[in-house]
């Protein structure tokens, strides 16, 4: 019974999620409203507030369902990376950003990153700092594991190089959310070059 229970607890709040990503994206955030949020996941406006306090909090665990997924499926490419350097990059980050707007619209991530940033000590800011902090541990993890194959050199630290090469993704990505008329495709093409000279320096000696 118990296990019912929560899958029951699971189904309404990505239900909730579901509704909330769709509104978001159809009528922007700041005009959607959590009664509205309730109305679409078909619950009662108490049962949102039961599972989320604020519709930042929503927000919030909408960048993290995002985030969890891409790690799961990245976890993929660490088991078994493609031989070459600037494939197993590639692959990793490809996967970060093919998925980035399933959930979320630019002008969601733009609402994302200033709530963090405007409130730098808050709960809010600190769990999307620690989602950035998974994803950059997971570029890491890949570096040590292309260097325990013996793809990557060694004489590099996996983990500070890993976060390096993260931060500078990221940032190509943070410019890609702030520009409404720049393509996937083109962020695909920046992240690929930039993958191909971090697989350069990498390349086993």
């Amino acid at each position: 019974m118990t296990g019912l229970r929560e899958q029951h607890k699971a189904d309404r709040s990505r239900r909730i999620l579901q509704a909330a990503s769709e509104l978001f994206r159809d009528q922007g955030y700041d005009a959607v409203r959590i009664e509205d949020i309730a109305l679409r996941a078909e619950v009662s406006a108490g049962t949102c507030y039961n599972y989320f306090s604020t519709k930042g909090d929503i927000l919030l665990a909408i960048v993290s369902m995002e985030v969890e997924e891409v790690v799961e499926a990245g976890g993929a490419v660490i088991a078994a990376p493609p031989l070459a350097v600037a494939d197993a990059l590639d692959g990793l980050i490809r996967l970060y950003y093919d998925h980035s707007l399933h959930y979320l619209s630019k002008a969601m991530w733009r609402t994302a990153m200033a709530l963090s940033i405007a409130a730098p000590d808050s709960p809010f800011s600190q769990r999307y700092s620690a989602l950035d902090a998974m994803l950059a541990r997971q570029v890491s993890d890949l570096v040590a594991a292309l260097q325990a194959r013996g793809s990557a050199r060694v004489d590099v630290d996996a983990s500070t190089l890993g976060q390096m090469i993260f931060h500078d993704l990221n940032q190509r990505f943070m410019a890609f959310v702030t520009d409404e008329a720049m393509p996937l495709t083109t962020l695909q093409l920046n992240s690929h070059a930039a993958t191909e000279c971090w697989a350069r320096m990498l390349g086993s000696q």
